[in-house]
């Protein structure tokens, strides 16, 4: 039986692994544009459904609305994580697509406050939340499926592929924004030109869900099917097993809930930064950050492949411990070639060096791949496979969806309270901080083996020895 899985899962799924990482790639990279849309848009978002005269506390509402889609993927992971370790992680994340794409749509056709009256923030509240948890099932689908079919000694370098898709749907999202932007002029994008962005993932949601139909199931997954042992209860497997509710509170507070702040300080509190701060012209803040994404994007893969051969964890900590040494004296940087006067903060930035600023960002994105290059693989690899979609979920997206995506919230609220433009780094700063001593102390490097030995008694898993894809000791140190 396992010398049977070993020839299908060394010759097939090898063979194919290439369509795997683009069928999974294309819909999460969809996925996260959608998600995105919004946080690109908030300052325009802000004065279509929430009431006119307080620019800045529309804007926090526009960030609170966007802040509840990151709290509820948490909530996302759990309901999409069980189906996934019960029914199968390609019907889970195929579900996911169709919720954020329906919901993103309608945001797209939704009535603003002038028309609706308080009606709007409400409904676009709820819209945000079924793409939060459409996208709290997604991630750890994909980031399973494309796992679990890579063969040992690459999986860092092949799940990099997926870790892309967060950068990658930031980045078309911005692009889509300009060229719609530069095309309609100011005024008319405005209006309602800010519409066609959600609009058009109608269609490549359509595209996707074509792609992903055509997709096998794991083989992992299956073979654990075929031979009886997925989880009757993956919750509570998770979450009331002592070892392995241990590993997921280590993986949240030691990989990634810094593993989050560093992402969202490093693109998206950048964009808010020059826009709501520095007063940076719209079109020439995104492009800033749409040309920093395009080029710090391959470094994904560069730390994936890093990862197979010094470890995930030594890459995750020095990203963490550079991010909050270096972002106060980043952000000055950014002050200082933007041409803002910080005498008169409501004057526009004039003449700021865009090259500097393009490489402050940069920069920073620099972090993020270091920080998120091998944590997919970091994850997958810490929990069994009967409840691996479920078990690394939650902290993932914890970690992202709360730690990480209440950073443009937190830190545009401290620098609107405090007047201090530089205070909203310090929660990002702290909680990197937290992240490298936790996960420097208490997280240990491992090397897990799923295909060169697929079954075996759970009297062996010594250390050193090649463990079950299937047995919990893969899990437990």
């Amino acid at each position: 039986m396992a010398a049977s899985a070993d020839a299908v899962i060394s010759t097939t799924e090898k063979k194919n692994i290439w369509k795997v990482i683009a069928a999974s790639s294309a819909g999460t990279l969809i996925e996260w544009y959608d998600f995105y849309i919004f946080g690109s848009l908030a300052t325009i978002i802000a004065a279509h459904f929430f009431p006119k005269g307080n620019e800045t506390v529309a804007l926090l509402g526009t960030l609170a609305t966007f802040a509840t889609g990151f709290i509820v993927r948490p909530f996302g992971a759990l309901v999409f994580g069980r189906v996934g370790d019960v029914v199968g992680r390609k019907y889970a994340f195929m579900v996911t697509l169709l919720i954020m794409g329906l919901a993103t749509t309608a945001i797209g056709l939704l009535p603003s406050y002038e028309s609706i009256g308080v009606m709007a923030p409400i409904l676009l509240l709820a819209l945000r939340l079924l793409q939060g948890l459409a996208l709290g099932g997604e991630y750890g689908g994909a980031a399973t499926y494309v796992a679990e079919h890579s063969p040992d000694g690459k999986r860092g370098f092949y799940t990099s592929f997926i870790q892309t898709t967060a950068t990658l749907g930031l980045f078309v999202s911005l692009g889509v924004i300009l060229v719609t932007r530069l095309s309609i002029g100011e005024d008319s994008f405005k209006t309602w030109g800010w519409r066609v962005p959600f609009l058009l993932s109608v269609v490549l949601v359509i595209v996707s869900y074509v792609i992903r139909r055509k997709m096998q199931e794991s083989p992992l997954f299956m073979q654990m099917k075929a031979e009886g042992k997925t989880s009757k209860s993956p919750l509570r497997d998770s979450f009331l097993h002592p070892e392995n509710r241990r590993l997921v509170i280590l993986s949240l507070l030691g990989a990634t809930a810094g593993q989050g702040v560093v992402w969202y300080t490093g693109q998206f509190y950048a964009l808010y930064y020059l826009q709501t701060v520095l007063k940076v012209d719209f079109v020439l803040a995104n492009q800033i950050i749409a040309t920093a994404l395009l080029f710090g994007t391959p470094f994904f893969i560069v730390f994936g492949a890093l990862s197979d051969r010094i470890g995930r964890k030594r890459i995750m900590m020095a990203g963490c411990l550079i991010a909050a040494l270096t972002y106060i004296p980043i952000y000055k940087g950014m002050e200082a070639y933007s041409g803002w006067n910080p005498m008169d903060p409501n004057a526009t930035a004039m003449n700021p060096n865009i090259f500097m600023l393009t490489l402050l960002v940069f920069i920073q994105v620099i972090y993020v791949t270091m920080v998120y290059g091998p944590i997919a693989a970091f994850l997958v690899e810490l929990f069994p496979t009967q409840i691996r979609y479920t078990s690394m979920s939650l902290p993932y997206h914890i970690g992202n969806g709360v730690f990480g995506g209440l950073v443009p919230f937190i830190g545009t609220a401290l620098v609107a309270s405090t007047g201090n433009h530089f205070a909203g780094l310090i929660y990002p700063i702290g909680v990197a901080v937290m992240t490298f001593i936790i996960g420097s102390i208490f997280i240990k490097e491992r090397s897990v083996q799923w295909h060169s030995i697929t079954s075996h008694s759970d009297k062996g898993g010594g250390t050193g020895r090649p463990r079950s894809a299937s047995s919990p000791r893969d899990a437990y140190p």
